[in-house]
């Protein structure tokens, strides 16, 4: 399925999209090690090229400094496929962003209700700038509430569970042989 999946995905890169603690970076590596390419975390790749914890990004510059950088980043990683690259949770917001990565990749919406993603982003809040306030449930609700539409235009959708990330893995590689096979095409 692996071979088949990378044939008709050409240049194109496979972007998981969704909500920060739905388990973009655990699952894309995953994701990348089945099919034999590379992972990229934006996040990551931001900090890189800042020199700098995204924490601090928001602290020093604040968020449309940091969407901005955001968005010239995954628009270099694009350029780049084939990978799976985790996109952070806000990146899509960005109608620029999205139109690159409808353009040069697949994008797949790692969905996951309201109480898994508090058990897990309670874990690593003082991480994640959109989450510093008194009320962590209230400001994730209403996160889930602004991006839950834009996730929702993502080429494709499959459920986090709790269950074993290779689980989800699969899903997704049944979900993108589906897709690709309905859409083929080198998308170079």
């Amino acid at each position: 399925m692996a071979a088949a999946i990378l044939s008709r995905l050409g240049r194109r890169s496979i972007v998981l999209v969704g909500m920060m603690g739905v388990g973009k970076s655990s699952v894309g590596r995953r994701l990348a090690a089945r099919l034999g390419v590379p992972f990229v975390d934006a996040d990551a790749e931001i900090e890189k090229a800042a020199g700098m914890s995204i924490a601090d990004i928001f602290a020093r510059h604040g968020e449309a400094y940091f969407r901005s950088g955001e968005a010239r980043v995954i628009a270099r990683l694009l350029d780049s496929g084939p990978q799976v690259l985790a996109s952070g949770g806000g990146a899509v917001m960005n109608a620029d962003t999205r139109a690159a990565i409808k353009a040069k990749g697949v994008s797949v919406w790692l969905k996951a209700e309201i109480d898994v993603l508090l058990r897990r982003v309670a874990k690593r809040k003082n991480e994640r700038p959109m989450l510093q306030s008194d009320d962590l449930s209230e400001t994730l609700r209403q996160l889930l509430i602004a991006r839950e539409p834009v996730y929702a235009q993502a080429d494709l959708t499959v459920q986090s569970h709790e269950g074993p990330h290779d689980a989800i893995v699969a899903e997704i590689m049944r979900a993108l042989s589906g897709f690709l096979g309905q859409h083929s095409g080198s998308g170079a």
